[in-house]
């Protein structure tokens, strides 16, 4: 016995199983992908064949068993070796029944199982009872057979279309053994396998001596019982046998084995035993003495006289006897197959696995499922199922939450969406109802409650033998259903192939199949009702927390390999809350090993797609030939942590579906749009999906691709990028894929014409032409050819070996897609799964997806947008500025005749574009590289990845625009200004010219002149000098008439009409007066009167009042800037008005309205601009300038008389009168956009990040404040609140921690170092060798950064004898004092004032960034939030009911509750202007708006947030808007004020 357990302890090292015989192996190690898995590894060592060996027949490889080391190949040398020599144990060889005992003695039961059936499948024989050699132990493997059901038909039968379903385990059939006494020079086993197999297919069902490695001698294999069995097809001319039997064969000599063969005796019909001639005596012939002694045939090579005589001696029948002699292997097995038939004929005793059962227990033969876990979960299984007498009953009582209501609530949450019969009633009552009823179903679940049998079925799945439980489960369940169903498949299968069936029939046959159809999945199904009933209990309520654990239970069993229904396939449905559960333990039990890769096949019915999948990966799924999956499974397969860097994941999920298309359901009404919801649910949840096309369905193709190409042109569309194979199945030429080349072409032409079908039903036909327009399609590597599954007539044919291969070489192109893929975690899958299947509930599935998934990719690639379009407007205002400042310089302190004003424009401009165009594909460049990193989901928003590029094209030439107009008005304001500059400092030379004569008269008097003397004597050169000048200043401007001018020609394209509107338009006098009234015109009142309701009036107020406002505003800041007045402002002003004019076409406003909102705004601001003319007239009058400089003159002129030191003088003067006004300027100029920059990057930066974020923001603000007024602010005045908002926010940010200061201080200390460095460096500068020269080099270097009055500048260089050095000193002493002086200033200065007399505003550069392209919701006027300019559709987040947008019901005047999101699913209608006042279906507004994308959400949450508003503000809205309070429904008052800002996340 020693040396046995060694000889065991030793194979089982050799073949790296020794860890695994205490541990078990287990089938969730087996199956977990792993780098041999996905490779062709050649096999370098003995550990490496048992891996193999489970491998190729996981894979369903007939070649398992032939597995040995490349090493063990046989060299040419060894063809010289002794034929003994080379039989004896090779260093690198063993046995295959070895390998296979040793699997079976370290793998646990559930792996056994499957070794078992995939053997079965490959009609290998299987252990019967499995010896151990190292306890000395025998197993009877019943439970590892449990799993093997077969279908066959005995000739018997007496109806030819019968057959035989059953377990083969219950089977009870006559079983022969074979066994050998001594060696036999007959292969026993090649003998055995030509027995069963029919002449036309040799099958090696028992390993032999010529197989591979069957040569070698078997170590611990010896005492191996295997059996087989023989089923035949119902063909005469096929089947071996009539009658099904099993055959049994004993490994080894029967001298060494007799426990084995004493048991088998005791169970045989008949024994055929193979001897060797010389052990043929009385004294080893002992056959044990029995009551049911089986028929003993002897099987020898040839005949001699000592066997005769050992029969004679013993009284044996000779006809009992079957020599080999010089008969053929053919002769031979036709004469033990006649005996065995006799044997049959002559002996009706049969037997079943379980009945070898008791027997073996009696002879202390151990039975594999006798453990005490085993047991225990068959109790618990039988407990459940030995209440089943009736299938429909049991289901009705037992499983009470499924059926009828869950069909009813399906119906419901459909109804939900699609709302087809919602009639005359508001959407918003009609989902109220709807609500209702589905409480009501969830009340009578919840009183309903728990069954005793789910009691029983959760708390045996909440032990440690749960495995064992489910299992027995599985199989009572089909025991059951095996009594049923197999007859009703059949007459269905009949119905449906018959074309002219009845449809009702056919239905009642789906629900009879349907209702008698009991498998696990029903138990799972009902605890999906239990939890979601539950959770529709309040969150302390008992009941609820009873059950909160149920979807941990079922989270555990998906990871053990247990397959989920995700989609329920009796009532189409998805238990939505149940699935988020499950999938949430599931990632808390894996994180963070979440990331998985999706696989789905779809294809017709019976077209081997489960068995695919099973063959591909092990995983478990139905198979049978009639009805099988219904809905969709899915199981999680584990990835290696070897492979996950490879292949990007820990799991994969596969997804097994229903047959779409199938004849089942190809009869229903409802089949076309069923088979679309799988469809589109599972491709898009799927990284790969396998579209599996069986050649004799292919007359369903058509049907098929035209469902699948539907699914895939919508993933498509919202980006979901995924990979399709076709996979033709029972393709039987090698030569298939060359071959096939003409059906591939005819393929892609079937697809190109689904396509073209598809695109025109979803109204997509100028983007999709073909198929490879939706997605990657490669006919050379896209299509895989199977062979078909069987390599001859089931149910004896093995798997052909074509079919492995192939659908290993298809697992293999899987995996390396998987390494090119990004894959998603569980989290996302759930988002997915969520998202898809409310899109899926719609009626109509017409792109309007936009899953939560999609929303935080496209609002993550907005931000990041909004940020780069932030750096470029940025930068370019910082380089406009700098331009600007330098055309206004120009000619102040160099020749500008050598270099004109014009020239130095066109050299701006041309710099301008250049800069943009290194912007604009800057901005370009990270666009595609953001997609081309992949990161944050960005392949789902692929489809607006134009609209961002577009919106860089569109921000340049939108930059472009405005830095020309700047540019321009920059010019104009220079070439005003030299004039009076040159007119000013001819008499400023003039005058110091007269001072410095009058200067030398004085000193040539010999006498000191008194300061009184000195005073007449300069009064007296002054008043004569200013005599001598001639006055020729700038004349006065009409103004107005220049404005009225420019009016029409703004109005000129409008046609005739509109000109003689303004011909009796004499000037602008009487117009901008007061406040604009939108009625005062006639022709608009009767126009009101006509067709405009109340609500348009309110909108066109609106407009209006906010356009007056920015124009009142811009006016405002051009008469601060000091500047002449300038044709480029006029133009501003009307093209803000034909902007705002433009973003409201929706309202349809009459030309005259438009001309007199235009004469209103040309009114005021024209009289404004003729005051700005006139001052600038007067402050620049040269005469008066000369004479405000008279006190300078007179000051100097002394101070040089006297010979007094001007340097402290002149550097205050040259600081305060001309650094600090251009300072000042630049300040005002900068620092706007600064403050708006900082409200951007800083802590408010998720705020202005994009659109959708800044909505959010002021709608949480104005829930905290929860005022009417406030509301009734924002939906009445939009425009001008959120730039309140934003003020407050800027007023807020810049209050807080002296920000404003601290801002203002950091930008004075730029400019302040800059001008230190400027007068460091004109220092140093030789050329200048006076002041003037000196001042005016210190100017030149700041040219780009302050604007410097040139008068002030020429002021102090006249008359200026201060000393350079010195002046240099006081210079930098009047800095530092101006420097503390402004930043005094800051201090004092109340922050409002300081934003008010700001050039560029903070509140309106962030508005003019969140505000985006001002388009508002057709429907409810919510404004567009897309991101970039340029998008091709406009949508809003957040809807609003329509009643606060003031639309109300024609009769009873009530305020409307209907939101968008509801409307775009429901059958309701509207019109108006759009549709010519024609009535247009809701669904259909894209028909009508066609940029505008509303999502469509019927759920109760959506718009929480407007519907409690309304709720709360109902009374008053209805006052505001004169008409009489919405009904609210009911739910609306449930909403808390909590639950409304959650609805806003």
């Amino acid at each position: 016995m020693n040396k046995c357990k060694n000889i065991t302890k030793n194979l089982l090292e050799s073949l790296g199983l020794v860890e695994y015989y205490d541990k078990k192996l287990t089938l969730h190690t087996v199956l977990q992908i792993d780098k041999t898995s996905i490779t062709n590894v050649p096999v370098q060592s003995l550990s490496d064949l048992p891996w193999l060996f489970l491998k190729r027949l996981m894979m369903l490889q007939r070649t398992a068993r032939s597995v040995k080391c490349s090493s063990s190949e046989v060299t040419e040398d060894s063809e010289w070796d002794d034929d003994q020599e080379n039989e004896s144990d090779g260093p690198q060889s063993v046995n295959p029944l070895d390998i296979l005992t040793a699997v079976f003695l370290c793998s646990d039961s559930f792996l056994q199982q499957e070794i078992i059936i995939k053997m079965n499948m490959c009609q290998f024989a299987v252990p019967l009872l499995l010896p151990n050699s190292e306890n000395n132990q025998i197993t009877l493997m019943l439970w590892a057979m449990r799993d093997i059901v077969k279908k066959y038909r005995p000739h018997s039968l007496s109806d030819p279309s019968a057959f035989v379903e059953e377990r083969i385990a219950l089977s009870e059939l006559p079983l022969v053994s074979f066994v050998r006494l001594g060696r036999c020079n007959i292969s026993k086993s090649e003998i055995l396998n030509k027995l069963l197999s029919n002449p036309q297919q040799y099958t090696d069902i028992f390993v032999h001596f010529n197989m591979d490695c069957g040569n070698i001698s078997k170590k611990i294999s010896d005492g191996l019982v295997e059996i087989a069995w023989y089923l035949p097809c119902g063909n005469k001319s096929i089947d071996v046998f009539p009658e099904p039997v099993a055959i049994a064969n004993l490994r080894g000599d029967i001298q060494s084995f007799e426990t084995q063969f004493t048991f088998l005796c005791e169970a045989l019909t008949a024994v055929f035993v193979f001897f060797e001639s010389k052990l043929f005596d009385s004294q080893f012939i002992s056959v044990p003495s029995q009551k049911t002694m089986p028929q003993l045939f002897f099987v020898g090579d040839s005949n001699n006289k000592r066997i005769e005589a050992t029969v004679n001696k013993l009284n044996l029948k000779k006809r009992n006897f079957i020599f080999k002699a010089k008969q053929n292997d053919a002769d031979f097995v036709d004469k033990i197959q006649s005996k065995l038939q006799d044997a049959i004929k002559n002996n009706n005793h049969k037997m079943s696995v379980v009945n070898l059962a008791e027997i073996a227990r009696k002879r202390g033969i151990l039975v594999d499922e006798d453990t005490e876990e085993c047991q225990r979960a068959k109790a618990s299984a039988d407990e459940i199922t030995s209440k089943i007498s009736d299938i429909v009953l049991f289901k009705k009582e037992e499983l009470p939450l499924q059926g009828e209501i869950l069909m009813k609530l399906a119906k419901l949450e459909k109804e939900e969406c699609q709302m087809k019969k919602v009639g005359d009633k508001s959407v918003e009552d009609y989902k109220n109802e709807l609500q209702i009823e589905k409480r009501k179903l969830r009340e009578e679940q919840i009183k309903t409650g728990m069954s005793v049998t789910m009691s029983c079925f959760i708390k045996a799945i909440s032990t440690p033998e749960k495995v064992f439980f489910l299992k027995w489960l599985r199989i009572n369940l089909e025991n059951h259903s095996h009594e049923v169903l197999p007859h009703l498949r059949e007459l269905y299968k009949q119905k449906c192939q018959d074309i002219c069936g009845n449809k009702t029939e056919i239905a009642e046959l789906d629900k009879k199949i349907s209702d008698s159809s009991l498998g696990v999945e029903h138990f799972i199904r009902e605890m999906s009702q239990l939890y979601e009933a539950a959770v529709s209990l309040p969150e302390d309520a008992l009941y609820r927390k009873q059950l909160e654990d149920l979807p941990k239970l079922c989270a555990q069993l998906l990871l053990d390999g247990f397959s989920l229904e995700l989609m329920d396939g009796d009532s189409s449905n998805i238990s939505e809350k149940w699935i988020t559960s499950v999938f949430s333990e599931i990632n808390t039990l894996v994180e963070p090993k979440n990331k998985i890769m999706v696989i789905t096949v779809l294809g017709v019915q019976s077209s081997g797609k489960s068995t695919l999948l099973n063959t591909m990966f092990g995983v478990q799924f139905a198979v049978s030939s009639g009805r099988c999956t219904r809905g969709a499974f899915i199981q999680l397969i584990k990835v290696t942590e070897e492979c996950n860097a490879e292949l990007h994941c820990d799991y994969i999920v596969i997804i097994d579906t229903e047959g779409l298309k199938s004849p089942e359901l190809a009869q229903l009404d409802n089949s076309y749009e069923h088979d679309n919801e799988l469809a589109t649910l599972v491709v898009g949840l799927s990284d790969v999906t396998i579209v599996n096309i069986a050649m004799e369905n292919s007359t369903e193709m058509k049907d098929i691709l035209q469902i699948i190409v539907h699914a895939f042109l919508r993933m498509k569309e919202i980006g979901k990028k995924h990979t399709c194979l076709f996979v033709h199945q029972n393709v039987a030429d090698v030569s298939a894929h060359v071959s096939n080349m003409r059906d591939r072409k005819y393929l892609l032409e079937q697809l190109d014409e689904m396509t073209q079908a598809a695109v025109k039903m979803e109204n997509k036909l100028e983007k999709f032409k073909k198929f490879t327009d939706v997605m990657t399609y490669d006919t050379e590597t896209g299509d895989h050819y199977i062979p078909g599954l069987w390599n001859g007539n089931p149910p004896m044919a093995p798997v052909s070996i074509g079919y492995s291969e192939s659908v290993y070489a298809l697992k293999k192109h899987i995996m390396e897609i998987f390494k090119a893929n990004k894959p998603s975690d569980i989290n996302d899958f759930l988002k997915w799964t969520k998202d898809l299947w409310t899109a899926v509930k719609f009626e109509k599935f017409i792109f309007s997806f936009r899953n939560s998934l999609v929303a935080d990719a496209y609002m993550k690639l907005s931000t990041e947008y909004n940020s780069w379009d932030w750096t470029l407007r940025k930068q370019m205002q910082k380089w406009t500025l700098e331009a600007e400042t330098k055309i206004l310089n120009h000619g102040k302190f160099d020749n500008f005749e050598q270099c004109t004003i014009e020239v130095v424009h066109c050299h701006l401009l041309q710099k301008a574009e250049s800069e943009l165009s290194k912007g604009q594909d800057e901005i370009i460049d990270k666009i595609q590289s953001y997609y081309e990193k992949g990161e944050s989901h960005v392949e789902l928003v692929e489809r607006y990845r134009q609209d961002f590029i577009n919106s860089a094209k569109s921000l340049k030439t939108e930059l472009s625009n405005s830095v020309t107009r700047k540019l321009d008005a920059a010019v104009s304001r220079r070439n005003g200004m030299m004039k009076v500059e040159g007119i000013k400092k001819t008499y400023m030379d003039t005058m110091e010219e007269k001072v410095l004569d009058l200067l030398k008269d004085c000193r040539e008097k010999k006498s000191d002149m008194s300061d009184s003397m000195l005073d007449e004597a300069f009064e007296r050169m002054w008043q004569e000098t200013v005599r001598t000048l001639s006055y020729t200043g700038l004349q006065k401007q009409d103004i107005m008439t220049r404005v009225f001018h420019h009016l029409r020609n703004n109005l000129q394209p409008r046609g005739s009409s509109m000109a003689q509107s303004l011909d009796e338009v004499k000037n602008l006098h009487n117009h901008g007066h007061g406040n604009f009234d939108v009625h005062k015109d006639n022709s608009i009142k009767d126009f009101i009167s006509k067709i405009w309701n109340h609500q348009k009036i309110k909108r066109t107020e609106e407009m209006s009042n906010n356009l007056i406002k920015s124009c009142q505003e811009f006016v405002k800041t051009k008469s601060n800037c000091k500047d002449d007045y300038d044709d480029t402002y006029i133009r501003e002003i009307l093209n803000m008005i034909d902007e705002k004019l433009k973003a409201h076409e929706d309202l349809k406003l009459e030309e005259e309205f438009k001309l007199s909102l235009k004469l209103h705004i040309c009114g005021f601001a024209s009289r404004e601009f003729q005051n700005i003319h006139n001052q600038f007239i007067e402050e620049n009058n040269p005469l008066t300038a000369l004479e405000n400089s008279k006190q300078t003159y007179h000051s100097n002129f002394i101070d040089l008389y006297h010979e007094r030191d001007q340097c402290q003088k002149k550097a205050d003067e040259f600081t305060n009168n001309c650094l600090k006004p251009a300072l000042e300027r630049y300040m005002t100029e900068k620092l706007g956009m600064e403050m708006a920059h900082k409200m951007v990057i800083g802590e408010n930066s998720a705020i202005f990040g994009s659109r959708t974020t800044f909505q959010i923001s002021v709608l949480k603000k104005l829930l905290a404040e929860f005022k009417f007024e406030t509301y009734l602010d924002f939906i009445a005045s939009y425009e001008y609140f959120v730039k309140k908002f934003i003020f407050g926010k800027v007023e807020e940010h810049f209050t807080a921690e002296n920000r404003m200061i601290k801002l203002e201080e950091e930008l004075l200390n730029v400019v302040i170092s800059e001008i230190t460095q400027a007068i460091k460096d004109s220092e140093q500068d030789s050329e200048k060798n006076d002041i003037k020269g000196f001042i005016e080099n210190i100017c030149k270097k700041l040219e780009s950064r302050l604007v410097f009055p040139k008068d002030a500048v020429d002021k102090i260089s006249t008359l200026n004898k201060a000393n350079e050095k010195k002046f240099t000193e006081f210079l930098f002493c009047s800095l530092k004092d101006m420097d503390k002086s402004l930043k005094d200033g800051f201090q004092a200065s109340d922050l409002k004032k300081k934003i008010d007399s700001l050039q560029t505003k903070p509140e309106d550069v962030l508005f003019n960034r969140v505000h985006g392209c001002g388009k508002q919701c057709p429907f409810c006027k919510a404004p567009c939030e897309a991101g970039g300019e340029a998008h091709t559709k406009h949508f809003v987040s957040i809807h609003r009911p329509q009643g606060l947008g003031r639309c109300r019901l024609n009769v009873s005047k009530k305020l409307m509750t209907d939101i968008c999101t509801s409307l775009v699913c429901s059958g309701k209608s509207f019109k108006c202007s759009a549709t010519k006042y024609q009535w247009c279906k809701h669904k259909e507004y894209s028909k009508i708006y066609t940029h505008w994308q509303i999502d469509s959400d019927p759920s109760r949450e959506a718009s929480s947030y407007w519907k409690y508003v309304m709720a709360k503000f109902n009374e008053e809205f209805a006052k505001e808007y004169d008409s009489k309070p919405a009904d609210i429904p009911s739910y609306w008052k449930e909403i808390t004020k909590t639950q409304a800002e959650e609805s806003l996340k």
